[in-house]
């Protein structure tokens, strides 16, 4: 083979790779675009007072200044980025009322995650306060890892890692402080 035509069998291969690039390239960033959604709310509500019943009687009542849905995407969620005012109501009608500053509900497992000031207030003159607690659901059991503050008519406490069922009738601390009069 001559060296005329080495030469030009390099250039042509160079050439092809070079355009094969460029066009990679483009295709490329096109892909992306293309893959790129924003994540944007499927859904917003303000000044939101929804009732929850079961068999036509009120289980619960949902008060917030705002809600965002977010249905379509992988892990769908609900956003109440201005907090909420929940009074959940058992059987025998004790209501059990939970504040907090800002709270995520998680569809596929049920878990509601509340942050700021939480505060769970029951009928029975129970209350737990800390800065982030999640309830799940369909367990209807609250639990945090973080520090709280336990008090009724009985006396307070202070600790950190406890989980309650949504009546205070069953409470598991894991560290605590404080004094509470017993039943026994």
């Amino acid at each position: 083979m001559t060296s005329f035509k080495k030469k030009s069998i390099f250039m042509l291969v160079t050439c092809v790779v070079v355009a094969l690039f460029v066009g990679c390239e483009s295709n490329f960033k096109e892909v992306q675009k293309s893959n790129f959604s924003e994540f944007v709310p499927s859904g917003e509500a303000e000044k939101i007072n929804l009732k929850y019943t079961d068999s036509g009687r009120i289980t619960a009542i949902l008060v917030s200044p705002k809600m965002m849905e977010y249905a379509t995407v992988d892990f769908p969620f609900t956003d109440f980025p201005k907090g909420i005012d929940v009074t959940l109501y058992d059987k025998n009608k004790k209501r059990t009322i939970i504040l907090a500053d800002y709270a995520t509900s998680y569809k596929l497992t049920n878990i509601i995650d509340l942050r700021g000031h939480v505060k769970i207030s029951s009928q029975d003159g129970q209350i737990l306060e800390t800065d982030q607690l999640f309830f799940d659901q369909k367990n209807e059991w609250f639990f945090t890892e973080n520090n709280f503050t336990f008090t009724d008519p009985k006396g307070s406490s202070k600790g950190k890692g406890i989980d309650f069922s949504k009546d205070f009738k069953v409470i598991n601390s894991q560290k605590i402080s404080g004094e509470i009069e017993s039943d026994d």
